[in-house]
């Protein structure tokens, strides 16, 4: 969040993205911190700073424990957006990506079971935790881009016309340059407890299932919370059951740093997941589904944003804040590897999962980071980019 080293000044003015955001605007900002990524937690502009970077004053986030001040930190364009409306009476089904509500902020996760008396599951993809909510704490998630929320309100004029350009840009860039390469990537553990009054814990006996379904020579796919890396899925083998919940994989495209041999890693329970079975799509995708892409040899996750002819779409990669065309051979629909099944996140009824036994909920205590553990970041800095 806290900028490594000091901007150069340029030009005050504003460009037609940035001209909403001036003092005084509220917004929902969204955070690259580890622990916090997927949250978006309401605030004002403070003031515009150079380099389309503002200082922004959190809503509920405090500087210290006594709560005596708000948090102010310097942010970047892509980390904001408008606080979307309201939308009253909405209802929500299994596979719905949401917005839950818990410590001040709103977390993003899908779906996973309808509880009754209006209580529903929700699974944080960041965290690999399941909460459930009330219906009055979520909101069915939304992306803001290119000045429009995806997908639009109900209310929202001319919902056809914007949904024909959501998510258009005019530089869609080739598949083929866009992507890092990747040869030395890291994994590494994220280690973020969520929240609420019920969790899914990782029990020893479902440790030791892990350890029977990903055994010596296994086909795995694996993750990786590295900058760059997210919502990227590794194709690897695994080499080696360390111990309990920690695997050695090889992977089968990533070199090791002196290019000799590939790149092996331990990587944990939370990190690693069957290889996804190559399945056929007949037909087409649709416009804004979930969808893994095959670039790089890496499947990344992205959303469908337009679809073009001749069997080709344009995927819209959040992380990257980057569309890239591909052809339907390269994509797969997108699945979550959630407590021994495989569940897509949308559009899905609950026959296509697997027939394994339901996740065991059992009541913890354990929290998502909360305010005071962003109180790291030093307001001093500030006056250091404050345009002249």
């Amino acid at each position: 969040m806290a900028p490594k080293s000091k901007a150069a000044k340029t030009s005050s003015t504003s460009s037609p993205a940035t001209a909403p955001f001036k003092a005084g605007f509220a917004v929902e900002v969204n955070s690259d911190d580890d622990g916090f990524r997927g949250s978006w937690f309401t605030g004002k502009i403070i003031r515009r700073l150079v380099n389309d970077r503002f200082v922004v004053e959190y809503d509920n986030l405090m500087a210290d424990e006594s709560g005596s001040k708000r948090l102010r930190e310097i942010l970047k364009l892509h980390q904001l957006r408008p606080i979307p409306p309201v939308e009253a009476g909405r209802e929500f089904k299994f596979g719905d990506e949401v917005d839950a509500y818990h410590n001040d902020g709103w977390w993003e996760g899908h779906v996973t079971e309808e509880c009754g008396n209006g209580r529903f599951a929700v699974y944080f993809r960041v965290s690999r935790e399941q909460i459930v909510f009330q219906k009055e704490e979520l909101r069915l998630h939304r992306e803001w881009f290119d000045e429009n929320w995806v997908p639009p309100f109900e209310n929202q004029q001319h919902q056809q016309q914007e949904q024909e350009k959501v998510l258009l840009a005019p530089n869609v860039k080739s598949a083929e340059t866009v992507m890092p390469d990747m040869k030395s990537a890291q994994i590494v553990t994220l280690d973020v407890k969520s929240a609420q009054t019920v969790t899914l814990n990782v029990k020893s006996d479902e440790i030791v299932n892990e350890e029977e379904r990903f055994r010596v020579g296994t086909p795995v796919e694996v993750s990786s919370d590295e900058e760059g890396c997210q919502g990227a899925w590794f194709s690897a083998t695994v080499i080696q059951v360390i111990r309990k919940g920690k695997f050695l994989v090889e992977y089968q495209s990533l070199l090791a740093n002196d290019d000799s041999q590939l790149l092996r890693k331990e990587v944990d329970t939370h990190h690693i997941r069957p290889h996804l079975p190559q399945t056929v799509v007949n037909g087409h995708f649709s416009l804004l589904e979930e969808v893994d892409a095959f670039h790089n040899n890496v499947w990344w996750i992205g959303t469908v944003s337009k679809v073009l002819d001749n069997s080709r779409y344009v995927i819209y990669f959040r992380n990257r804040s980057e569309e890239l065309e591909f052809q339907h051979s390269k994509l797969r629909k997108h699945q979550d590897w959630i407590d021994g099944k495989w569940i897509m996140p949308s559009k899905v009824d609950k026959a296509e999962q697997s027939h394994d036994e339901p996740a065991e909920m059992v009541n913890n205590q354990e929290n998502m980071p909360r305010r005071s553990s962003r109180a790291r970041f030093a307001s001093q800095i500030l006056k250091d980019f404050v345009m002249e």
